[in-house]
């Protein structure tokens, strides 16, 4: 087991201002399950999330805090602009207390081979992509109306260029070395015990029945409802943002 890097944590008591009640539907949608292996979990309280630019911060603003997000791996932290409103962001790489924020700035506007991160889709709708532990996207180009952009999973698409940015890369790199260790950690998370295909009966599975340990008996991996499972593609043909992918992303075997 390995656990999460705190080193980083300046405050343990949230912004009671800027907290709204987290309901869980523990996977049920109108009393039935629609997402199986959800439920229970420690309790927590949303944060809520400034990804995109406030009104309130278009100057600098002063970094009160580095504090824990229960709902997201990333560190976030807490702003304070010079109205004296607050919100929280997602803290990036080197962010310390008393640093001052500057303004995002737009795709056409930032060097090429620059790392970023919370990246705009939709102009005004805020970041949405890149905004896990670690996570960066580099800038390839910048031609007319659009950006290209390198995204972590290797994929390169294009993003309009008027889309604003954060420079630098989130913070909590070490996430992706963490070690679960037990399975009562995973059930704090509010994820459930996953049962194996074979395990089951032949009216409950594809998978199931056999003497023994028998082979799921057929060419390709089944879920239980019987379509194709593990390696199977299922994004939507002639996807409408098919347009703007430039090379697909690496998958890795």
């Amino acid at each position: 087991m390995t656990r999460p890097d705190f080193s980083m944590i300046t405050k343990d008591k949230p912004e009671k201002k800027l907290l709204v009640f987290f309901k869980k539907t523990g996977g049920r949608s109108h009393g039935k399950i629609s997402v199986r292996h959800h439920g229970g979990g420690a309790k927590r309280m949303y944060r809520i999330m400034e990804f995109g630019e406030p009104k309130e911060f278009t100057k600098n603003a002063k970094v009160l805090a580095i504090e824990y997000d229960p709902n997201r791996n990333a560190r976030i932290a807490l702003i304070e602009g010079e109205n004296k409103k607050r919100a929280y962001i997602i803290a990036p790489q080197g962010l310390r207390v008393d640093s001052i924020v500057q303004d995002r700035l737009p795709l056409r506007k930032i060097p090429v081979g620059t790392l970023i991160y919370n990246i705009e889709l939709t102009p005004g709708k805020g970041g949405q992509l890149a905004r896990s532990a670690g996570a960066s996207c580099k800038v390839l180009a910048v031609e007319g109306k659009y950006a290209t952009v390198e995204l972590p999973s290797k994929e390169v698409r294009k993003v309009l260029a008027v889309c604003y940015a954060s420079v630098g890369a989130v913070s909590n790199e070490q996430f992706q070395f963490e070690r679960v260790g037990k399975a009562g950690r995973v059930r704090h998370r509010g994820r459930r015990p996953e049962v194996r295909g074979a395990a089951m009966n032949p009216v409950d599975h594809p998978h199931g029945g056999g003497e023994g340990r028998a082979p799921r008996g057929m060419t390709h991996p089944k879920t239980k409802w019987g379509k194709n499972a593990y390696g199977v593609k299922t994004r939507r043909k002639h996807k409408y943002s098919d347009k703007w992918i430039l090379q697909r992303r690496k998958t890795k075997r």
